[in-house]
Order: structure tokens, then sequence, then C-alpha cells
């Protein structure tokens, strides 16, 4: 479905963020993209949704394909009218529109009201407790509910395939459970395929198929779910554990970055 080929992004036409970076989504999966913070995760989400511009950034090098159409440097419009849908990091709702007009502000692809109703009752029928709130301000309600919205305008815009950044941040365990519940329904039941950004490894292997290393704007690693979780190094910088099961902290791997394993 999605097919990320050796692509560079440079911001301001100076720093490069992304140093030939490929990766691949095949319809009906999840795809974990981990990585630490300024690995450049959200970068290539942004790179592929369109949304590099409002930042000035720029696909400079390689080639972005969706279902084999050539997508790099769209416009973002453009890119959500083929099915491409990104959960932004931090929720980004907008706060001073109720949740009903949140909802509605996503449905530019849908062509009549039937389709709009069908969609709306496809995002209560998996946030039921939003039913309640639609008339509440969007900047009123709490983070968990929040990160329900966001998911939810995703599912009104008719997603294919659903970019999502750090849907955990910031939330309770509980509500973290719930919500990772939900996104593995959704790609069951209504068939949308995800590309997850998520610092907690444990976590996104838990749901996705294969999984993407990155450090410093590259793919170092790459691997089924089950291979990666049996990996010494993810075990160690990743899951936080050594090879006797016990935990250890990064400070104490003060070799991470040297290791060669990586870029072999």
């Amino acid at each position: 479905m999605l097919k990320v080929s050796n692509i560079e992004v440079i911001y301001d036409d100076v720093i490069l963020v992304l140093k030939g970076l490929s990766l691949e989504v095949k319809e009906g999966q999840i795809v974990a993209l981990l990585g630490a913070n300024g690995a450049g995760k959200t970068t290539t989400l942004k790179a592929i949704s369109g949304l590099l511009k409002v930042e000035n950034g720029e696909v400079t090098d390689g080639r972005i394909e969706f279902l084999a159409n050539r997508i790099d440097n769209r416009e973002p419009e453009a890119i959500v009218r083929l099915g491409i849908f990104q959960v932004m990091e931090g929720r980004c709702v907008f706060e001073n529109l109720t949740v009903h007009e949140n909802l509605i502000a996503a449905t530019q692809t849908l062509n009549s009201r039937k389709a709009i109703q069908d969609r709306y009752d496809t995002v209560f029928h998996y946030f039921p407790h939003l039913k309640n709130l639609r008339h509440r301000l969007a900047g009123y309600l709490s983070g968990g509910e929040q990160q329900m919205l966001v998911i939810g305008r995703a599912l009104m815009a008719r997603t294919r395939l659903m970019l999502l950044d750090e849907p955990s941040l910031g939330l309770s365990p509980l509500l973290v459970s719930e919500i990772f519940s939900i996104i593995k329904r959704l790609n069951q039941e209504q068939k949308i395929t995800m590309l997850l950004v998520e610092q907690n490894a444990r976590l996104a292997l838990s749901i996705a198929e294969h999984g993407y290393v990155m450090e410093n704007g590259k793919i170092v690693l790459d691997d089924s779910v089950e291979k990666l979780k049996e990996n010494e190094d993810i075990k160690m910088f990743y899951l936080g554990l050594t090879e006797m099961g016990t935990k250890r902290s990064y400070r104490d791997a003060k070799f991470y970055k040297r290791r060669k394993r990586w870029l072999t």
C-alpha cells in the first residue's frame, strides 16, 4: 500500500533530517516505527501526509508511493482525499469547536449526507463515550477523550492508511490500554492499515506485525515483530531487558550509540 524509497528531507533548505529512508507498509498491516526522540519518526509521517510544507520542510530526494501513485510533495488536502490521515502527536483538536464540529470538519472527502451519517455512527460505535460529549467544546475534554476524538476524525475522513504519532503520549495506563485495543479493532474490523510511531516499544510491538527502528534519520533495523522481540539489541535498548531479563536503563548502556550492529 505504501512504499517510501530512499527519501531525504530537508527543513529550511539547510537541515537534513531524513537521510535515505526506506520502508514499506502492506495493506491491512499495523507497522511500528520505533526510535528515540529526534530520530526522525514524526518527520517521516509528515513526509507521507504532506504536512512538511507547513514547517518549511521538503522531500528533496527519493519517492513516496501510495497504491502505486507518487505522492511526495503533494498538497496535504490531496493526500487526505487519497485516504491517508495523520493523527498528530499531542492530539491537536480544534479547542473552540465542539466534538460534533471537530468530526464534521473531517468530512471533506465525503460527498453525501448519508455517507457523513454513516461515518458519524461508526465513530460513536467505537467511541460511545464521545456521543454524550458531542456538544462539549473539545478544549474541555480530558486527554483520553481528545485522543478518541482525533482518531474519530480520521474515521470520519474514511481513512485507508492511518498515521498514528505517539497515541499513548500523556495518557494513563488504563486509557492507553483502551486506545490501543480500539486501534487494533479498527485495523481488524474496518480494514484500516496503520503506520504507528510510538516510544513505548513494548506496546507498539504488542499490536504490530512488522517493525522498523530509526536512528539519526535512517532505518537501521527492520523485521517481523516476532523476530524483533527476540533481538538482543531491541530487548536492551527498547524493551529495557538484558539477556537475564532484568531491567536496565539507557544510562547504563553508554556504548549504545557505538553499536556497529545497527548498521550491518
